[in-house]
């Protein structure tokens, strides 16, 4: 019996081990997790704080892009360009954007040779590469870079090339255009004796990555109020910068050329783009209503011109009559006033 009643309580743990529920799986610590999911927390956390205007939708029905050069040197795109130095809190947009790719929170892509952006994971630069390539000090530590601030070439970026998308949103009946890329220009090889610097691009940014970050950048927009009531947002999408094009998206794929005739076709293009606005609010009369209104405007003319000499001669008339009666009236009383008088002679008687 005692045997019995051993392997029935044998037989009874073995099934109550059955029963347990297996072992739960381990949460993986916060700190193992990847740079890159981290960087995209931070992004969407950036994006709710400081929310920025709506994107350009991909199914518009009409979009012209082009892409334009910003000098910093001029003054409407001066807020861009300084401070030069970091000064506190105050720094200009390469210096700004410069800490946002070196940190990893924004990627930066490869400027190619035909100058097309490409947003694609194979086109992200490498920020070492980068640094190696045009000469910027750094220094690493435990797979970490930091730059100095003095070794930053903010003095030298004095150019950016920017990407615009002219569009019609057919949602909200909209006209828009809206910066979609950045592109920092290093200026180098200038001297004394006159030769001019030579352009480096550094990479593409996209401009929605770096939107949430531009919302929250001051800019002193005015000299005259010294306020910093804008941000860098604020400034691209007010369209306050002022840019010559250089190149437009087009199926040849070809540049503005380099040549006299580049300022023609520079505003060529700006007058299509300011048509196609100013077309979706005003209709443009047809030919034949333009004709008939002509006409009829230069046989109102023709009618006033006929009235007006009309009332021209008439006023002649009156005035040569008027100088006619007023000779013969002083004819009459000069020939009265003048003529010999007659005398009686009383004869002797």
């Amino acid at each position: 019996m005692q045997r019995i009643f051993l392997i029935v309580i044998l037989v009874h743990v073995c099934l109550m081990a059955q029963a347990q529920p297996s072992k739960r799986r381990t949460v993986t610590p916060a700190k193992t997790q990847t740079k890159t999911a981290q960087a995209e927390r931070r992004s969407d956390r950036a994006a709710l704080m400081f929310p920025t205007s709506a994107g350009m939708p991909e199914d518009v029905v009409w979009r012209r892009d082009i892409y334009r050069q910003l000098d910093l040197t001029l003054d409407a795109n001066a807020p861009l360009y300084y401070p030069v130095t970091p000064s506190g809190k105050n720094q200009n947009l390469f210096t700004y954007l410069f800490r946002l790719v070196l940190s990893g929170r924004v990627n930066a892509y490869q400027y190619k040779l035909d100058g097309n952006e490409s947003f694609e994971a194979a086109d992200k630069a490498e920020v070492k590469d980068l640094m190696d390539r045009y000469y910027i000090a750094y220094e690493e530590k435990d797979g970490k870079l930091s730059v100095d601030a003095s070794d930053i070439p903010s003095p030298e970026v004095t150019r950016f090339y920017i990407k615009e998308s002219s569009y019609f949103d057919q949602r909200s009946a909209t006209y828009k255009s809206r910066v979609t890329a950045l592109c920092p220009v290093l200026m180098r090889g200038a001297d004394e004796f006159g030769s001019e610097a030579t352009p480096y691009p550094l990479f593409w940014i996209k401009y929605d990555d770096v939107a949430s970050y531009l919302s929250r950048m001051p800019l002193m927009a005015s000299n005259l109020n010294n306020v910093t009531n804008m941000t860098a947002d604020d400034y691209f999408t007010l369209n306050r910068y002022e840019g010559k094009i250089y190149k437009t998206n087009n199926m040849q794929g070809r540049i503005l050329p380099n040549d006299s005739t580049r300022v023609s076709e520079q505003a060529r293009i700006e007058k299509q783009l300011k048509d196609f606005e100013e077309g979706i609010w005003h209709r443009p009369a047809p030919k034949d209503t333009i004709a008939a209104d002509s006409l009829q405007a230069d046989k109102a003319d023709a009618k006033k011109s006929s009235k007006a000499s009309t009332r021209k001669k008439r006023s002649d008339n009156r005035r040569s009559a008027a100088s006619a009666a007023a000779a013969s009236k002083r004819q009459r009383s000069s020939s009265s006033g003048s003529g010999p008088r007659a005398s009686a002679r009383r004869q002797r008687r």
